[in-house]
Order: C-alpha cells, then sequence, then structure tokens
C-alpha cells in the first residue's frame, strides 16, 4: 500500500509540471509527434516527466507484490497530490470542496479495498483467449480519439484524457504481466510480447495526455485520465489475470459504492480553484471557456 500512494505522489505531482507547459503549446501540435519533441526541450516538463516515470517504477514495485485491482485504487488519489501541490505553491488553504473530494476519493478507495478483498490470479498463457481484453481496450481508446477529433476542444480534451487513461491502465496491467513473466527467467520475458508492447503503449499514451494538457485547464483534462485508468486497470486484471473479487450482495454494493465515491471524488477535485489557476501559462494563454 506505501509503494502505491508513494506512486500516486509523484504521478500527481509529474502531472501538473506536465501541465503546466503542454497547455503553452500550440493547439495544432495535438496528437503530432512533434509536440513530444517541442516539449522535451522544457526542463519543466521533463522535470513531470521523471517524477512520472518515479511514479511508475513505484507502481511497478506494488504491481510486483500485489494485484492490479488493489493497486489501482490507489494509484486513483494521484490527484489529491497534485491539488496539495497547488495548495503548497499558491499558498492557500484548502477548502470545503477540496476535503469533499479528498474524503470522497480516501473513503472510496477504501471501501472498495475492503469490501471486495481482491485476491488471487496469475499469469496467462501467450495464447489465452483472455489477452483479447488488450485489444478491446486498444480499440476503445481508438474510438474515443476518432470521436474526439469531431468535439469541440473541451470535450475532445476529457475523451484524449479518458482513452490515455485507458492505455495507462493496460500499461499498468502488461507490467504486471511483464514481472510474473519475469519470475520464470530473462528468457521466458524476452520471448513474450508484454516488453515489446509496453513501450508503443507508454508513448501513446503520453501523447494522448499531452494533446489533453494542450487543449483544457487541468480540471477538465486531469480527472478522465484519473478516473479511467483505475476502472481499466481493474477489468484487466479480473479478466485477464483472473484475479478475484468478493461478490456476495454486501461486497457488491461496497464495491459500487467505492468505485462511484472515487469517480464523484475525482470529479470535485478537478474542480478545485486551486487546479483552475493553473489555466494561465507562462506566455498568458487564456483557459478555455
Amino acid at each position: 500500500m506505501f509503494l502505491g500512494l508513494v506512486a500516486a505522489a509523484l504521478l500527481g505531482l509529474g502531472f501538473v509540471a506536465q501541465q503546466h507547459v503542454a497547455y503553452t503549446e500550440p493547439l495544432g501540435e495535438m496528437l503530432h509527434v512533434r509536440l513530444l519533441f517541442d516539449l522535451a526541450r522544457k526542463p519543466v516538463w521533463l522535470a513531470g516527466i521523471a517524477l512520472m516515470v518515479g511514479g511508475q517504477v513505484a507502481g511497478a514495485l506494488a504491481l510486483r507484490r500485489a494485484d492490479v485491482a488493489s493497486v489501482e485504487p490507489l494509484l486513483a488519489t494521484n490527484l489529491i497530490f497534485a491539488l496539495g501541490a497547488a495548495a503548497l505553491l499558491y499558498q492557500e488553504r484548502l477548502g470545503g470542496t477540496e476535503w469533499l473530494g479528498a474524503v470522497l476519493v480516501s473513503g472510496g478507495v477504501a471501501a472498495f479495498l475492503v469490501a471486495g478483498r481482491p485476491h488471487g490470479g496469475g499469469m496467462p498463457a501467450s495464447g489465452s483467449l483472455a489477452w483479447i481484453a488488450v485489444l478491446v481496450v486498444v480499440a476503445v481508446a481508438a474510438g474515443m480519439v476518432a470521436v474526439a477529433l469531431r468535439m469541440p476542444l473541451q470535450t475532445k480534451a476529457m475523451l484524449f484524457a479518458a482513452a490515455a487513461g485507458a492505455l495507462y491502465g493496460l500499461q499498468d496491467a502488461l507490467t504486471r504481466g511483464a514481472l510474473l513473466t519475469l519470475a520464470r527467467g530473462p528468457g521466458a520475458l524476452f520471448a513474450s510480447w508484454q516488453p515489446y508492447a509496453l513501450p508503443v503503449i507508454a508513448v501513446t499514451g503520453i501523447l494522448l495526455n499531452q494533446s489533453a494538457f494542450d487543449a483544457a485547464p487541468l480540471r477538465i483534462s486531469l480527472p478522465a485520465t484519473t478516473a479511467t485508468e483505475p476502472i481499466v486497470g481493474i477489468l484487466l486484471g479480473v479478466a485477464v489475470f483472473g484475479e478475484r473479487l468478493r461478490v456476495d450482495p454486501p461486497a457488491l454494493a461496497g464495491e459500487v459504492g467505492g468505485l462511484v465515491a472515487l469517480v464523484a471524488g475525482i470529479v470535485v477535485l478537478g474542480r478545485s480553484p486551486f487546479l483552475h489557476k493553473s489555466e494561465q501559462g507562462p506566455n498568458g494563454r487564456p483557459a478555455a471557456p
């Protein structure tokens, strides 16, 4: 659990730094690889990427010790850490909105873990039909991007962010798969497809996330990513690795209630005025209405 919270903290700080820089980039660079090359010349953005990578490493270590369904809800608390960083930066106290969001997110995570008690699971065979779930996630992410291209800017940002969150959840699941394969030896790992798919999924997720950050303020672009990643990760943990959740009526009620509270808390925190203040970048580009 500690490693999961460390990962969430690093991810939240990394997202704030990335969005602060990406929001100043021209809108015409959305979904273009040159956006990443332009951002790579900005020290603050590179620091944000370094923090995110650190969070992913901590998350990978957490996944080595626990199931995906146990780790993913903890990663969803990264928005709380992003909010706290903004509060310290602007030297203002957290208000009722922030406390409500924090209680909903933290309470939702706790309710899901206590009610569901995710456990078990293992690595499926390379040719298992369970891996079809990976193709489903990729197809859903691609569909969201396709729809986003025809939408207004704010909706476009939310769909890009949700697609990035789906790929981040897939990345977490593939990371766990790679770690389980590595337990059988380096030869088994390099003979599998997961380590080769991971970089492609990771870079695509980063491009979608930066495009969302470029299109809209943090309050619009970050909550969709934060909400989608744990949901997709949990679903893949169950569908691919056979992780089990309690399914008796009280447990199901607690699991559903926890996930609803988690998503609601993310939405509430995303409306925090502390996050709104990142809408003005160094070039003074006005915020989206």
